[in-house]
């Protein structure tokens, strides 16, 4: 239904004021900032938005301001609007489209599981008719919701029930089934790989777009690692993976990456604020051992301008 996204698509962190309240003023930055190092749109409201610690009506609001400064610095937008009430997911999904947003993409229930393909399809109908002329995501990230059936049999399940299925956030090591999702029906859906430590294996395969959290950091590397695999340089592919890896590997050693990734913004000159909890800030010996370590692999030369 929809052209197939190339490139980066950052997955935004949401910027907090000091009292824990949405900081909207913060997004045209973000915005500025993400089209000036090549990125070619935004996943409002997923994880590393902290989408499931924020209210509806916040949501909403978020969604309006990107959509709007995305407008002007010429960036796609897809909107996260999973929420364990499918109520609350048709009403994001009907606002994204009022909103101006591309596409919207959503998280199955992760509380309330769904027990089969039958009722995961049958959620993705529910959510999805609620803006039927938007492309539909679905968000496979099994590590975090616990939803672990194969993609290939999600899209097999759904492709006749939902019109506007368009594809998949693949955020999932199991490059096999990635593999397979995109061979499914011809290569008819738009596969979005999402774990940016080894999107050179996903590219391997034939992905041309990726949503990822680190291309908030450190787009121009991502781009360089396109690059080269694109001119069958493999070995500064290999390269600049191996400096996303070691980048991802820092934050993860002070805590969630929700955090750092927080932390880097603040380090290369944009404030996004606090997490809400259950999240906790870095504490000051934790962020500074993050940019020692940051320092010591160069992060600061081919990060985010």
């Amino acid at each position: 239904m929809a052209d197939k996204t190339q490139g980066l698509i950052a997955a935004p962190p949401t910027p907090m004021d000091s009292e824990g309240e949405l900081w909207l003023a913060r997004v045209d930055k973000q915005a500025e900032m993400l089209a000036r190092n090549g990125v070619a749109g935004v996943f409002v409201g997923g994880t590393t938005g902290e989408g499931p610690s924020l209210t509806v009506a916040e949501r909403m609001a978020l969604v309006e301001r990107w959509t709007a400064a995305a407008a002007a610095a010429g960036l796609r937008v897809i909107v996260h609007v999973g929420h364990t009430s499918g109520r609350d997911s048709r009403t994001l999904a009907r606002h994204a489209a009022q909103a101006g947003a591309w596409g919207i993409g959503a998280l199955p229930p992760f509380f309330f599981r769904p027990r089969g393909l039958d009722e995961l399809a049958d959620w993705c109908v529910h959510v999805a008719s609620a803006a039927p002329e938007l492309p539909f995501y679905y968000y496979h990230i099994p590590s975090m919701t616990g939803v672990t059936f194969p993609m290939r049999r999600l899209l097999g399940a759904a492709a006749g029930k939902v019109p506007n299925l368009a594809g998949v956030k693949f955020t999932c090591e199991d490059l096999m089934d990635y593999a397979l999702c995109r061979e499914l029906d011809g290569g008819r859906f738009d596969c979005l790989f999402g774990r940016d430590e080894i999107l050179l294996s996903a590219l391997a395969l034939g992905a041309r777009g990726a949503i990822g959290s680190t291309y908030n950091l450190a787009a121009p590397l991502y781009r360089r690692l396109l690059a080269a695999f694109d001119a069958g340089n493999l070995a500064e592919a290999r390269d600049c993976q191996r400096k996303s890896v070691a980048m991802i590997q820092a934050v993860e050693r002070q805590g969630p990456g929700v955090v750092g990734f927080k932390e880097i913004m603040r380090m290369i000159g944009l404030d996004l604020g606090p997490v809400r909890p259950p999240l906790r800030p870095l504490t000051p010996e934790q962020s500074r051992a993050l940019w020692n370590e940051l320092e010591h692999i160069g992060f600061f030369e081919w990060c985010c301008k």
